[in-house]
């Protein structure tokens, strides 16, 4: 098993965070889904009485999706699975500010493998070591990595300048655009402290595979929140009832997407 942490500082709080994320993942979505592969939704409902975090956050939202992703993954994936096989079942757990993000793969891999994703958002700058309450042991495993939205590179097929913290600035805060210290001088600044874990078990290509994942989510997340940042107009200010009434619209949309557009989004190599 990997043990990584993601530390993603950002250059907003953590209650328009809660909005922004939302609302992000639902576009990102769309974005991803076409040509019969993409995010299908299964369930969504409000939970209370589940204490997911050593007790604490027994309230939240849960959602389960599918993604189908079969011509997105490696080629030497798609020669060895069987067809049918390359979907992904994410359960989510999202008790803010706390969050809990499985990922398997029920219908070949079952229990051979699962990517884990624990996420917690605090008013800082990435300075605590433990959030997570990891065992000696596990703190021993686990390599943390920094992300800056603004100054680390990113795949020349992913960039878009209208999705670069480097040149937005937004109209509604004033925030932007992000500079070489943005990260010491704005305000106001949070962080995402996101805790991978992933095992494979598949004789002769764990390492592989499992190097593979965690290169993805270096990916996802350094995407992700740049766009996110770069949205800040059109989410700020948002309640959480237009959240919800948008992420109930975007169900509809993403099954006629599946259905109606041609395959999009990104491509893993």
């Amino acid at each position: 098993m990997l043990i990584t942490e993601f530390r993603i500082i950002l250059p907003m709080t953590v209650e328009e965070y809660h909005v922004g994320q939302l609302y992000s993942i639902a576009e990102t979505s769309k974005n991803e889904t076409g040509g019969g592969e993409g995010v299908e939704f299964v369930d969504s409902y409000s939970y209370t009485g589940n204490p997911i975090f050593f007790g604490e956050f027994p309230d939240g939202q849960y959602t389960q999706k599918v993604h189908h992703m079969a011509s997105k993954v490696p080629q030497y994936i798609r020669a060895l699975a069987p067809k049918g096989s390359i979907e992904l079942r994410e359960e989510a757990w999202n008790a803010y500010p706390y969050c809990k993000t499985v990922v398997t793969n029920p219908v070949y891999m079952k229990d051979g493998m699962f990517i884990s994703i624990e996420t917690m958002h605090l008013a800082d700058k990435g300075e605590t070591e433990n959030v997570h309450r990891l065992t000696p042991e596990e703190l021993e495993q686990r390599k943390v990595i920094y992300i800056d939205i603004a100054n680390d590179k990113v795949v020349p097929t992913d960039y878009k300048a209208n999705e670069d913290p480097a040149k937005f600035k937004s109209e509604k805060t004033g925030r932007g655009p992000l500079d070489k210290n943005w990260i010491e001088t704005s305000t106001p600044v949070m962080c995402c402290y996101k805790l991978v874990k992933c095992e494979f078990k598949w004789h002769g290509l764990q390492p592989q595979v499992e190097n593979l994942i965690l290169r993805v989510h270096h990916r996802m997340f350094t995407n992700f929140y740049r766009q996110m940042f770069c949205q800040i107009d059109q989410w700020y200010g948002l309640t959480m009832e237009d959240i919800r009434a948008i992420e109930e619209k975007t169900k509809n949309e993403l099954n006629e997407l599946r259905e109606t557009s041609s395959v999009k989004g990104t491509m893993i190599k």
